[in-house]
């Protein structure tokens, strides 16, 4: 059983002044495996101001200062791999073709935020005037379970850049990577208070953060509800702020495409980290002509998908992340069959072959139109809808008929044609013919998605402001 009783707070590992115990399961076997203490406004209070105290000294520090205290954080981050591996996969239930991802990135985050800051210019000139890029002081990066490693560090690597210092307020769901992750960046020798980690729930240490006047700047990736009361709370203070949110990504196949490069993309698309992903392509959406040829391809792929034990290296999809996600998932799939939608593939129940654990099904439906629920709510699971149209400008209409706007992937076999279609497409990212991951670029959504960018020169801007000096 693990046990974690302490939070991080002014450069040591403090007992926290709340005392609320909450429960840590394996979702493979839902069964407690430990139990985490946690943080309470008080202690939100206290990491805001050792923070505050730290961001004069730290906000001075040179370029150089700050790119060798991220080398520091690489090099601890990434000597915990082994720990961080064994964390995802049995807190979180991450599988092999995704546990192992999950392990590095949050190192290889902190390579690409020192990349960024090593061409980063602080000072630029605007006619006559000079332009001084200015950390705005104490940021609160709020993290979700579904990356919590990777999402602290890299917020907490570009903050840092940028001259900020922090407050993070990681998932009480994924206790055990936090507290690798606090440990390493403790071994770092940062100077005291220049970050702060307090696990606890978001409706204290959250909401603590989202209205306290001395947090300059707030880092939240998770839901879109949640990301609207974040952005009311900020709205007292000016607080500035950059939302990460939700998505109901489309995966839009052109008539030309190939349909044995296509699907194996689509199904990856829609099924990355076990559908528990906001960027997941679950409308996938094919051309009436050749709707029945998708769909037999679709089905046979997906069929063919093991969801069970992460442990087993051929598992592609592993449990939810809790029996309430679980739930929710069993409750779409079911709602899908009661508006009509036709199924294809999976259904309602665990896979077979699994007990105890909460695994889902592999699920696809087709004859889906686009005003069905399992069309346009985010599900957060692996539950896929086949949507078909009848030209090119209705499969453009039906990608931007969403709330959402995060990213979008389109299939086809002439490139230019493709890239023409994705330029019309609404997310702040869509990617063509392929699933590859650009560090350098902005990642973020329009509309219900969000608000800003991370990644590359705009994640650490994200932490500053211009200054202009005339004369």
């Amino acid at each position: 059983m693990h046990h974690i009783e302490q939070v991080y707070i002014n450069g040591e590992f403090v007992t926290p002044h709340g005392t609320e115990r909450f429960d840590l399961y394996n979702p493979a076997t839902a069964r407690v495996i430990g139990q985490v203490r946690l943080a309470d406004a008080v202690d939100g209070e206290r990491a805001i101001a050792a923070a505050r105290a730290a961001f004069p000294a730290w906000s001075k520090t040179t370029k150089q200062t700050r790119i060798a205290a991220l080398q520091r954080m690489y090099a601890a981050v990434a000597a915990r791999h082994d720990d961080l591996l064994e964390a995802v996969v049995e807190e979180y239930g991450a599988p092999a073709s995704r546990s192992a991802w999950m392990a590095s990135y949050p190192a290889e985050v902190i390579a690409q935020a020192i990349a960024a800051l090593e061409a980063f210019e602080f000072t630029t000139v605007a006619g006559t005037a000079k332009v001084e890029m200015t950390p705005l002081g104490v940021a609160g990066l709020i993290t979700p379970w579904n990356s919590d490693a990777g999402f602290i560090c890299g917020k907490l690597a570009a903050a840092l850049a940028a001259g900020c210092t922090a407050v993070i307020k990681p998932s009480e769901m994924s206790a055990l990577q936090t507290q690798i992750v606090t440990e390493a960046l403790h071994a770092a020798d940062l100077p005291p208070g220049v970050f702060n980690i307090v696990t606890g729930r978001g409706d204290t240490v959250g909401e603590t953060i989202s209205r306290h006047p001395h947090v300059a700047k707030i880092s939240f990736t998770g839901s879109t509800r949640t990301g609207k009361a974040i952005l009311r709370n900020a709205a007292e203070n000016f607080t500035r702020v950059t939302l990460e949110l939700g998505g109901k990504s489309p995966t839009l196949i052109l008539d030309d495409a190939d349909i044995k490069q296509a699907i194996p993309l689509a199904v990856q698309a829609g099924l990355m980290n076990s559908g528990q992903a906001c960027v997941a392509g679950t409308r996938i959406l094919v051309p009436q002509s050749r709707k029945a040829e998708f769909e037999q391809a679709l089905a046979q792929a997906i069929a063919a998908v093991k969801s069970g034990d992460p442990r087993d290296a051929k598992t592609v999809v592993g449990p939810m992340v809790s029996e309430r996600q679980w739930q929710r998932v069993q409750g779409y799939i079911q709602k899908g069959l009661a508006e009509g939608a036709r199924l294809l593939v999976g259904g309602v129940g665990r896979p077979e072959g699994t007990r105890d654990g909460w695994f889902v099904r592999p699920t696809l439906f087709t004859d889906v139109h686009n005003q069905m629920a399992i069309a346009r709510d985010e599900i957060f699971g692996p539950v896929l809808c086949v949507i078909a149209y009848r030209d090119e400008a209705e499969a453009i209409a039906i990608a931007n008929d969403t709330d959402y706007g995060l990213s979008a992937l389109v299939l086809g076999g002439d490139s230019g044609r493709a890239r023409r279609v994705a330029q019309q497409i609404h997310a702040g990212r869509v990617l063509v013919n392929t699933l590859t991951h650009e560090p350098k670029a902005p990642f973020g959504g329009f509309k219900h998605s969000g608000v800003g960018r991370e990644m590359g020169a705009w994640g650490i801007s994200a932490f500053m402001e211009p200054k202009t000096i005339l004369g």
